[in-house]
């Protein structure tokens, strides 16, 4: 049989394998390449930034913690709009915190939340709307419990809170908005 041109590579075995080399070193590169060809393709890719998922910790201090802290200090401050605002910030917060968190101890992590924490932001809620002292302590002071029963429940309890009782050390000014 004839091959043309190709008749003396098939003859020589350097040729043969050059040639099987120039066809399935592509093909290789390119299963390799594609899109879910292996485990790890985004986590081994250089061009990926690493992803950060901030522990439950990191976001109790990073964001709710200070948020539960400033609703204190805007309403000791007299600031309610600011204390409204706070509280919108710590629901959405809550919120973040369960989205990255779905589970933690076996429990469903944002349904847990939502039974803690439900009531007490709505009350707190409602105390500031209608810029009650008196409500908004008892508010205030009902929402630390819940995170306290939660803490407990998911075996921290160590971690303690309760009502601000020393000078903040923000940088906030309260009450100055507008002026």
């Amino acid at each position: 049989m004839d091959l043309g041109p190709f008749s003396t590579i098939s003859k020589s075995p350097l040729a043969l394998g050059l040639l099987s080399a120039a066809i399935m070193i592509p093909l290789t590169a390119a299963f390799v390449n594609s899109p879910g060809a292996h485990a790890g393709t985004a986590a081994a890719s250089s061009t990926q930034p690493a992803t950060y998922l901030p522990s439950i910790s990191d976001m109790m201090i990073g964001t709710i913690q200070p948020r539960h802290e400033r609703i204190w200090r805007a309403e000791q401050a007299g600031d309610w709009d600011f204390a409204a605002y706070e509280l919108g910030n710590l629901r959405g917060a809550f919120g973040r915190l369960g989205r990255a968190h779905p589970m933690e101890e076996n429990i469903p992590f944002p349904d847990m939340i939502e039974s803690v924490t439900k009531q007490p932001l709505e009350d707190l809620k409602g105390a500031i709307d209608r810029k009650d002292d008196a409500e908004f302590g008892k508010a205030y002071d009902s929402l630390s419990e819940a995170c306290n029963s939660c803490h407990q429940a998911l075996n921290h309890g160590t971690i303690l809170i309760g009502r601000p009782t020393s000078a903040s050390q923000s940088d906030l000014v309260f009450g100055k908005a507008g002026r």
